[in-house]
């Protein structure tokens, strides 16, 4: 390990770069005792030297830096951007105005293009009017709806609709949960595609058992993803719905491979990470070591974003330092 670091260090090599001669052939690296004792005497030397910090080596192999948002409306995106946030997830029926005319959404779609920090995903996919499951479920109409919400999407680089949307989806009484279960399938076989055209993923969301009956955890979730089976259908893990039912966070390594993006709040009155000091670490370390790549939003109540907005970034970007992959 010290070797090969000590090897990009010392050729000024990107990860994953070849060293190459003058004719851009691959050269071939000694590494017999000698050149490995002198490798690792200069690096040794770096550490005492100072140029090279623990940290710093740390960093390199380990680090754990997603890229944080804010579930917000755009009016609030040029003061996140100000403060380091990556990116605002919006909402479909307040951004995309789905069941809206053109003429609506467009000014929208201006201000978005103007924003210092991009809008990478929408949440509040589907009103309640409109059902998933039960007696009165409305795929058609959904399917016009989300063709819309899609479209509008891509004009607006907007690349997630989360689709949690509890008032969609509940299971009427005395309606049984197979049936439930085979309907939302048959609903997301047929979204993904249309997902698909318009380069966008839906991110499946598990509500808390407070909130929904239906689709409760990782787990529920997963096993819809993998019945529609499709590319742009994956999951989502709201590290606080996880935490008010208690969900193991190592159901983030279990179902890691289907996990597209994520949520985050303090459980305690779903807060701001850092209102209340609550410890994201096992959530954090499970996503280090599934090597999650998204992106995670912070979709809290707050009492004052612009006062409480810098600490919550801190403290998400202190925490995921800290992760070790499990």
């Amino acid at each position: 390990m010290f070797l090969g670091l000590f090897v990009s260090w010392e050729f000024n090599l990107l990860p994953g770069q070849i060293l190459t001669g003058h004719d851009n052939s691959p050269m071939m690296m000694k590494t017999d005792r000698r050149f490995f004792l002198k490798s690792a005497a200069l690096l040794g030397a770096s550490f005492a030297c100072g140029s090279v910090s623990r940290a710093n080596t740390h960093s390199y192999f380990n680090s754990f830096e997603p890229a944080v948002g804010v579930c917000t409306g755009l009016g609030n995106a040029g003061m996140l951007a100000e403060m380091g946030y990556s990116f605002i997830e919006e909402s479909v029926r307040g951004f995309l105005v789905p069941d809206s005319p053109e003429e609506e959404f467009l000014p929208r779609l201006d201000n978005a293009r103007k924003l210092k920090i991009p809008v990478s995903a929408c949440n509040l996919f589907l009103p309640g009017n409109l059902k998933s499951v039960g007696p009165d479920a409305v795929h058609d109409e959904i399917m016009e709806y989300a063709a819309t919400a899609f479209r509008r999407a891509q004009l607006a680089g907007v690349r997630i609709i989360v689709f949690g949307s509890g008032g969609s989806r509940r299971i009427p009484e005395g309606f049984h949960r197979d049936d439930a279960y085979r309907q939302f399938v048959a609903l997301g076989r047929r979204l993904a595609p249309l997902a698909s055209k318009y380069n966008v993923t839906i991110a499946l969301e598990p509500l808390n058992r407070n909130e929904c009956n239906f689709i409760n955890s990782l787990g529920d979730g997963a096993e819809i993803v993998n019945a529609v089976s499709h590319r742009n259908y994956r999951l989502l893990a709201d590290i606080y719905h996880m935490a008010v039912d208690g969900e193991d966070p190592r159901n983030i390594i279990r179902y890691g491979n289907l996990i597209k993006h994520v949520h985050i709040a303090e459980e305690q009155g779903r807060a701001a990470p850092g209102t209340h000091g609550e410890d994201f670490g096992e959530y954090f370390s499970a996503l280090a070591t599934i090597k999650f790549e998204g992106g995670i939003s912070v979709e809290s109540r707050w009492d004052d974003m612009a006062a409480q907005a810098p600490s919550a970034l801190s403290e998400i970007r202190e925490q995921a330092s800290q992760a070790r992959g499990l």
